[in-house]
């Protein structure tokens, strides 16, 4: 299907940015009429010309935080984390930046293949690789991939030509916890990801992939959370990881060219929390790889991280039109036209967000409310105890920042609503990238009658 691309009429003017735009994309600006402006293109504007829910990708925003990895990490592997979000143009502009990709299944390796996007420059993810995700992956030649258990190693040793090797990453749980949720920690033995040096698991799959003669052993591979707003856990892996390495070479004689640290790199969500500070990590990161393999004579290994949700997170807007404000039990209930179908991570995670009012202006004084979805559940709560106009009503729109990651890609078909679209805006104009899902889309699959 070719994109649909329009020009909508610009802001009229902008306003200096204020403080509850701290977590917007970077070209966010007030406009005159309570809008918000994005990439040049008011948020108003697009609910009316495409609809609602509405998810907005500012492009310069995702092109310029690539760049801002490549900057900071000039010697390192940067590899977007395409769980975060993922479509054909993504891929290509991640591609474009010179920034690599991280995969977790055949369908996203068969998506960005198709969009272009070069196989050696792929890594392959998953604890739980289904034989049709490995044979996907070497039949499409990817860089490398990442054993997450001892069963994988024989598995995918057998998918190789004989006249090939496949590079692999041994995925470690270095015993550092970090992240801002229980559910997002994966660096501690008790989950599901990696190989414990604890109890000599991961030294004894490193042992076994050597006796792979398909398999090229390249480095090893942690991450060990999500949302992580300090340099710090980085620096403890990172240490026991040089450990890890030097015992390696200590018990059969090579040094791995390679270290994936992986991921997980906070944003902000609301104004006045936390993000990883980029520059602060890459000078932290490379002091302590240079220390530590001094320390124990290793030669510094090609450094990759994985940045997601860092990438695209703080590109993305999502914008509801309200459907009733209702009073019940003391609370005041702000219903919305989309909710835990197209963003479930409240109910998963507990995130808090900040919506906003846009497409006219309020001069009431702000009351507390709790925005919720469509969906028929209790738990369907996209923002509790938020700050709005007393006079939100329906028809208005809200528009919620920091929505680019995790909202449409772990998206669902629940009361068949239909996922909305992805519309990119840049310079003005703006791009349909992924289509509203309509019933006949759902219903095709129903094949029962």
């Amino acid at each position: 299907m070719a994109l649909i691309q329009s020009t909508l009429s610009p802001a009229p003017a902008v306003l200096p940015l204020d403080g509850c735009l701290s977590v917007w994309p970077s070209s966010a600006r007030t406009a005159p009429g309570g809008d918000i402006a994005v990439g040049g293109v008011p948020l108003a504007s697009v609910a009316e010309q495409y609809g609602t829910p509405v998810y907005v990708l500012d492009e310069g925003e995702v092109r310029d935080r690539c760049r801002s990895y490549r900057s900071a990490f000039p010697d390192a592997d940067v590899v977007y984390a395409a769980k975060a979000f993922l479509c054909r143009a993504v891929a290509q502009w991640v591609r474009d930046e010179g920034l690599g990709l991280d995969v977790c299944s055949a369908g996203e390796l068969g998506l960005a293949v198709a969009a272009g996007f070069p196989p050696e420059r792929i890594v392959m993810h998953g604890n739980a690789k289904s034989p049709e995700d490995l044979r996907a992956a070497v039949a499409h030649g990817v860089g490398r991939i990442v054993i997450d258990s001892t069963a994988e190693i024989a598995r995918l040793a057998a998918l190789v030509p004989p006249d090939r090797r496949q590079r692999v990453l041994v995925r470690v749980v270095p015993g550092v916890a970090a992240g801002g949720h229980a559910a997002v920690r994966t660096g501690t033995e008790d989950q599901k990801f990696g190989l414990s040096v604890t109890d000599g698991s991961a030294q004894h799959a490193v042992a076994r992939v050597l006796t792979q003669p398909r398999l090229e052993l390249v480095g090893l591979h942690c991450h060990i959370g999500s949302q992580i707003d300090s340099a710090k856990p980085y620096q403890a892996a990172l240490r026991r990881m040089i450990g890890l390495m030097a015992k390696i070479r200590d018990q059969h004689g090579i040094e791995l060219p390679q270290l994936d640290l992986g991921g997980g790199h906070a944003i902000a969500y609301r104004p006045g929390e936390s993000a990883l500070d980029l520059s602060v990590l890459a000078q932290r990161i490379r002091a302590e790889l240079a220390d530590g393999c001094a320390r124990v004579g290793l030669v510094v290994p090609r450094l990759t991280l994985e940045p997601g949700r860092a990438v695209t997170g703080p590109a993305g807007v999502v914008v509801y039109r309200v459907l009733s404000v209702k009073q019940t039990g003391g609370h005041t209930f702000v219903a919305v036209d989309g909710g835990m179908s197209d963003n479930p991570r409240p109910a998963l995670y507990g995130v808090s967000y900040a919506p906003r009012l846009i497409g006219r202006h309020s001069t009431a004084a702000p009351r507390q409310v709790t925005v919720v979805g469509r969906h028929c559940e209790a738990g369907d709560v996209l923002a509790a105890d938020v700050s709005l106009p007393s006079d939100i009503r329906s028809g208005d729109l809200l528009a919620v920042p920091a929505a680019g990651a995790y909202h449409l890609s772990m998206a669902s078909a629940y009361n068949m609503v239909g996922r909305p679209p992805v519309v990119a805006l840049a310079e003005g104009r703006t791009r349909v990238l992924v289509r509203r899902e309509s019933l006949d889309d759902m219903t095709s699959r129903d094949v029962g009658l």
